[in-house]
């Protein structure tokens, strides 16, 4: 057990604890137990990863250097400056490993017959093919820039991959250029197949090979090309221009974001000298700007949309989305949840169940008015058109729908236009909060009263990422809880109004509070010489007032449990600080999205499930709600799932002071946590 005495110790850095997750997820593409085109994909979400990253928590690390200021104590005491530097080491680090493992993955591909060739490795027949697929596809959508002194460089668009082109001309002049990679193209192109191999080539490659097609009105004795990329500060700058309407100032900001400050540059650490140092000079790129040497190949997060080839041996075995017992797709789930409370944990279960919920809704008669609140929607989203089927319908719909989810702006303001064309009332948000709560009510008419239904997530009302984020939705006519989830939008409405609650946990006013006497309670226990128990499952723990009070209570011998998946600002196991606190991260083929906190143990149990990671931002700065699962059957089950999760020996890390990701090795038999979840729903179905 470690021991700490400074105070600035307290606290992992949240920046360098994101790392240390992203490093896990890194470690699923070095996992040769991982199918193999399964690891190239985790390559490719550690990339895209590392892209946001950039575009929002370096960036505004390096806002405080550039305002003249330390940053040290909301930096877990260490000062900006000093953070950039650390940060751009861990990242050239993990770079590293990265090109490391996908040359790995490159033989194993080789072993199974996949070939991903360069443009030197063409034989005479995919020679024939490229060319022919360059001038059908790819030559009119190509954004080529010739550069020289006296053009002033364009604004490079942010995380997109460049050619950077340098020529040598006969007349021993020199001439630069950039190739924009088109997004809307397919970064790898399957080759016609020989025999039993499998041929691909990245268009990157390919265009290196049409260079000579590209530049054929230049006089060039050798041409070279280089990959660059450069990420740009992520953060909205509102516009302060009163005539605007919100929406019409978070499409501006969206706009603006492109032409936002340069906080990384990437390159190919064998482009020339003098290619480098001309680029980074026209794009002005200075010494605060992370500058990173890669490989050939950036934006390796096109990796998650690797070819499948047809096969799936390569890939993780599907699932089949279960149902849940009792609560069925073809009769009505008003009469079904009238009777009791059903949980959906997906995507072990079917997302279908949401969907299926706005559909009755949306043609119920009896139904007069729905409420819910979006967030992130996918792209072709039944939960949209349901909606906007309710209000065709004649049924008062309300949409709460937050503008400013971070890179989904533009779709939410899309989708928020049609809403608004097929009749659906809109609000946006609350001024200075965030509105990440999930949560839905709907009013129905029965007999002379009204009775209400709905439900409560975890996770985004969304069909695409419900089938990879693990969350829990409860469904519910408690009207209690319903009551007040009702209270929440007419704090929407009317948010100069504060009220209170009985039942459910609102941020900003009530969750640091609310949870403080829930951790109190369980102090208390210790002191009485019981036992003392917390349980909580998250994304992401950094806020210090939260981590402060998992301290206290730890050190009056309250034992604390904690599955976080990213971000652990706490530090475990620190003798008088927190020995009676442990915290394991599980990376595996789904995405831990789940949020979940259980105080107590036996009969006294509270088990609440969340939108709100416990972050400043989540406590502070966003509506948030957290509902209380009332139904004994149900709380069995989330201590069940909670138990499974925390079982896991073969895909949790250790989150300790060591920093280094170790593998939770524990017991003789071996727990797969997602595996076992999804063999304990299937068991109870069949129950």
């Amino acid at each position: 057990m470690t021991k700490t005495d400074n105070s600035e110790s307290r606290y992992i850095n949240r920046e360098i604890s994101w790392l240390q997750f992203n490093a896990r997820v890194l470690q699923e593409a070095s996992d040769e137990k991982v199918p193999l085109i399964e690891r190239l994909r985790f390559l490719g979400i550690f990339s895209n990863n590392l892209d946001e990253f950039f575009k929002v928590r370096y960036a505004t690390v390096k806002r405080i250097v550039e305002a003249g200021k330390g940053g040290k104590n909301a930096l877990g005491g260490i000062k900006a400056k000093e953070l950039l530097e650390i940060i751009t080491k861990i990242v050239i680090e993990q770079q590293t490993e990265s090109l490391r493992v996908l040359g790995e993955i490159d033989k194993s591909l080789k072993q199974e017959n996949i070939f991903l060739i360069n443009e030197n490795e063409l034989n005479e027949n995919q020679k024939g093919f490229v060319k022919d697929y360059y001038f059908e596809n790819i030559s009119t959508a190509l954004v080529t820039i010739i550069l020289n002194d006296l053009v002033v460089l364009p604004n490079l668009k942010d995380s997109a991959a460049y050619l950077a082109v340098k020529m040598q001309l006969r007349d021993e002049s020199k001439q630069f250029a950039l190739i924009e990679i088109p997004k809307s193209l397919d970064r790898f192109i399957v080759l016609p197949k020989e025999g039993d191999k499998n041929y691909i080539i990245m268009i990157d490659d390919l265009l290196r090979y049409c260079l000579g097609d590209i530049f054929n009105i230049f006089d060039y004795e050798t041409v070279s090309a280089h990959m660059i990329k450069i990420t740009r500060d992520g953060e909205l700058d509102f516009d302060s221009d009163l005539s605007k309407s919100f929406i019409e100032k978070i499409s501006d900001s969206v706009k603006h974001r492109r032409l936002g400050e340069p906080v990384r540059f990437v390159y190919d650490k064998t482009i020339d000298e003098d290619t480098l140092q001309y680029l980074m000079k026209k794009m002005g790129i200075d010494n605060t700007d992370s500058i990173i040497p890669g490989g050939r190949y950036h934006n390796k997060r096109d990796y998650m949309k690797f070819p499948s080839l047809g096969g799936t041996d390569l890939l993780y075995d599907k699932i089949e989305a279960l149902k849940v017992k009792g609560l069925n797709l073809e009769s009505s789930i008003f009469k079904a949840i009238h009777k009791k409370d059903y949980l959906i944990h997906t995507p072990y279960h079917t997302f279908a169940y949401v969907v299926k919920f706005l559909r009755e809704a949306a043609l119920d008669p009896k139904v007069r008015a729905i409420k819910i609140t979006i967030y992130r929607l996918a792209e072709i989203s039944h939960v949209a058109s349901s909606l906007i089927n309710a209000a065709i319908n004649g049924k008062t719909v309300t949409v709460s729908i937050e503008l400013r989810a971070r890179f989904d702006e533009q779709a939410n303001i899309n989708y928020a236009q049609q809403m608004k064309d097929g009749g659906v009332n809109l609000i946006f948000g609350v001024p200075g909060l965030k509105v990440h709560s999930k949560m839905c009510v709907v009013e129905r008419e029965e007999g002379k009263k009204i009775k209400r239904y709905g439900f409560i997530s975890t996770g985004n009302f969304n069909e695409s990422t419900a089938k990879v984020y693990t969350d829990y939705t409860l469904f519910t006519a408690n009207q209690n809880i319903l009551k007040e989830v009702n209270k929440v939008f007419n704090f929407f409405e009317a948010n100069y109004r504060v009220y209170s609650y009985k039942h459910i946990i609102v941020s900003p006013h009530y969750t640091q509070k609310t949870v403080f006497k829930l951790v109190d309670d369980e102090i208390e226990k210790t002191q009485k010489g019981e036992e003392g128990y917390i349980r909580l499952k998250m994304n992401s723990l950094s806020s210090y007032e939260m981590i402060d009070k998992l301290y206290e209570a730890s050190n009056k011998g309250v034992k604390i449990d904690i599955i976080a998946r990213g971000i652990c600002s706490l530090i475990p196991g620190v003798e008088g600080l927190s020995e009676n606190i442990r915290v394991i991260s599980v990376i595996d083929k789904f995405l831990e999205h789940s949020r979940l906190y259980i105080f107590g143990k036996d009969k006294d149990v509270k088990i609440y499930i969340s939108s709100a990671d416990w972050m400043t931002r989540n406590i502070e700065n966003r509506v948030e709600v957290s509902c209380p699962i009332y139904d004994e059957e149900l709380k069995k089950e989330i201590i069940d799932t909670f138990n499974i999760c925390w079982s896991d020996n073969i895909k949790a890390r250790l989150i300790n002071t060591s920093n280094e990701n170790e593998y939770k090795i524990n017991g003789d038999t071996k727990v797969r946590s997602q595996i076992a979840l999804y063999d304990y729903y299937l068991e109870k179905l069949k129950n």
